[in-house]
């Protein structure tokens, strides 16, 4: 079953302190901390499609989610491990964020991206807080 944008909300909408509004750029849906936006809907500028025209790259087909990384490493990592679901655009050259294909990712997989994103912008406390009544599995 592809995952989907109600997904995404819920996900997202789950945490504490979390607001979902429309996206100051494009108009889809963000989700977002006081300190800003940690995973949003995002489909492609007139911009983006040139530019990726010119490097003879597509679009994908399909609901396109960006999502806050912890740096440009994780960002580059996801792409390599993931590739047919993660991407990047020259407008995020250098950016801690990736975008995702929503209809080539499953929802744990998902969970857990757009879990690592709202740490990264969640207050220390409230961080702290979720992940002592949260704790990561063990391996």
């Amino acid at each position: 079953m592809a995952t989907t944008l109600d997904d995404v909300r819920a996900i997202a909408l789950g945490f504490p302190g979390v607001i979902e509004r429309p996206d100051g750029h494009r108009g889809g849906a963000s989700w977002r901390m006081p300190s800003g936006a940690f995973v949003w809907q995002r489909g492609p500028s007139g911009r983006d499609l040139q530019q990726l025209a010119a490097l003879g790259r597509e679009w994908p087909a399909g609901e396109v989610i960006g999502v806050r990384t912890n740096g440009v490493q994780t960002k580059e990592a996801l792409i390599e491990t993931h590739p047919d679901v993660f991407f990047t655009i020259p407008h995020f050259d250098g950016y801690p964020a990736v975008l995702g294909r929503l209809d080539a990712i499953e929802v744990d997989h998902l969970r857990e991206v757009i879990t690592d994103a709202w740490l990264r912008k969640a207050p220390k406390r409230a961080a702290d807080e979720w992940l002592a009544l949260h704790p990561p599995p063990r391996e």
